[in-house]
């Protein structure tokens, strides 16, 4: 099964995308992995995608999905995919559907994650990360985060820069001007199915259990 994971910073789709891997086999392809892989080996399509970064310009929809089909080229990806951070546009979105139905596929199931904005908010600026292992918790998971202390290592506990509220509100306004067109452009097929993602994480994958297995049919 070919599916689109749609969902907010803070909305847990990392979380939820390592579910349904461990379930049903699907890779997890994520737009962020494939930069970052193809910029360390130096791949033409990462150099090509580099030439805009260094000079802090967006990469063009075009180079993405070039490098997203590259991906969903591999052997791995044959028997079904889990995207995660693409498309993110809908040209991007467009063109996905162009490179699956030039080799007789298609996506069966769109799930568009969805959280109340100020819960993310919530979420977002409570997050504090260990500057010596990296391990990342929230305020709200007991007195080792509220004493600035990670419970992994003993670490000094911090606030990165993208998780203050005035980014984070930002961050959360970009992602829904970028993904409204894409809702729009999916509801119409019957593929999209509305998750709450303010639910505890369980019951989150019990409904995506319920909509892949029901084939995209779910409500």
């Amino acid at each position: 099964m070919n599916i689109v994971l749609l969902g907010p910073p803070g909305a847990g789709k990392g979380t939820q995308a390592e579910r349904m891997v461990a379930k049903y086999g699907f890779p997890q392809i994520s737009t962020g992995d494939i930069f970052r892989a193809n910029l360390k080996e130096g791949t033409p399509l990462g150099l090509e995608a580099r030439k805009y970064m260094d000079s802090g310009e967006l990469v063009p929809d075009e180079v993405v999905e070039k490098i997203v089909a590259d991906r969903l080229d591999a052997e791995d990806a044959a028997a079904g995919f889990v995207l995660d951070g693409f498309p993110r546009s809908l040209h991007q979105a467009e063109a996905l559907d162009a490179y699956l139905e030039g080799r007789g596929g298609r996506i069966d199931l769109v799930l568009n994650i969805a959280v109340d904005p100020e819960i993310l908010v919530e979420r977002l600026t409570g997050r504090r990360t260990c500057r010596e292992c990296g391990w990342i918790t929230h305020l709200a998971h007991g007195p080792h985060a509220e004493a600035g202390e990670c419970s992994e290592c003993a670490g000094e506990l911090y606030q990165r820069e993208d998780d203050n509220e005035a980014t984070v509100r930002n961050r959360l306004d970009v992602y829904a001007s970028q993904t409204r067109p894409l809702i729009e452009y999916y509801r119409p097929t019957g593929k999209l199915v509305d998750i709450d993602g303010a639910r505890d994480p369980d019951e989150v994958f019990r409904l995506i259990e319920a909509a892949v297995e029901a084939g995209g049919e779910a409500g």
